[in-house]
């Protein structure tokens, strides 16, 4: 099965070097997401397309760059992918579950939190599982290693991981060939207790009143594909 992802960001260029799968991005071939005409050419011969892009400027008071990158890209990406036959794997969020049930499944319905990042994510989500019958949507967190800032807050728990380590998560499912949605991460943990792990000298500190304070995820399914428990 041939590849492709979608995007060279913090993920996608992690995927890359794990894999070496071929990628595409604004940077390298001049695409413009929200104008699925300017990049289609490049994913005809590809049997799966990872969509790795997001706008995520996740408190945003302007909802026209969440709606037209998060919402509405994705819906046409999905459409042509069906036309196509090619399985789309798109990236979503954990932040759906926001003060959620701490046990939420994927198959639970979320709670929409107060910024259009979260409803455009999670309107997304629901348009591909839809308006798709061969897909596979992962929602998950994670972090740049080591964790780059002085602070980090000790009053956010979820099951975000470093990068290496959720992509590896994510390239796992798609060489298993699993479909629908998949929450994926690890051991429920706050953001300090993650910085702790790559930088010793990181100071507690607590998240804005904005921020949820809970974002985890029940990961049964993950870890009976991935661990067979």
């Amino acid at each position: 099965m041939k590849i492709l992802v979608l995007g060279y960001g913090l993920l996608g260029s992690e995927i890359v070097k794990q894999t070496n799968w071929d990628f595409i991005s604004r940077e390298k071939n001049n695409i413009e997401f929200t104008n699925l005409e300017s990049y289609v050419k490049y994913l005809d011969n590809y049997d799966i397309i990872l969509n790795c892009i997001a706008y995520t400027n996740t408190y945003d008071t302007d909802y026209k760059k969440s709606r037209d990158t998060n919402y509405i890209a994705i819906t046409k990406l999905n459409d042509y992918c069906n036309t196509m036959n090619k399985k789309l794997v798109h990236i979503s969020t954990d932040y759906i579950y926001a003060n959620s049930n701490s046990d939420a499944t994927e198959d639970d319905l979320p709670l929409i939190s107060s910024n259009w990042y979260t409803y455009y994510k999670l309107l997304a989500d629901e348009y591909i599982k839809l308006k798709n019958n061969n897909f596979l949507i992962c929602r998950c967190s994670f972090k740049k290693t080591p964790f780059e800032y002085k602070n980090a807050w000790i009053n956010q728990i979820g099951n975000f991981d470093y990068v290496d380590v959720i992509a590896n998560l994510i390239i796992e499912l798609i060489e298993k060939n699993i479909t629908g949605v998949i929450n994926v991460g690890t051991e429920t943990k706050t953001i300090y207790d993650l910085a702790k792990k790559t930088n010793s000298q990181v100071m507690y500190s607590f998240a804005p009143s904005n921020v949820p304070n809970n974002i985890t995820m029940n990961l049964s399914k993950l870890k009976k594909i991935i661990h067979n428990e």
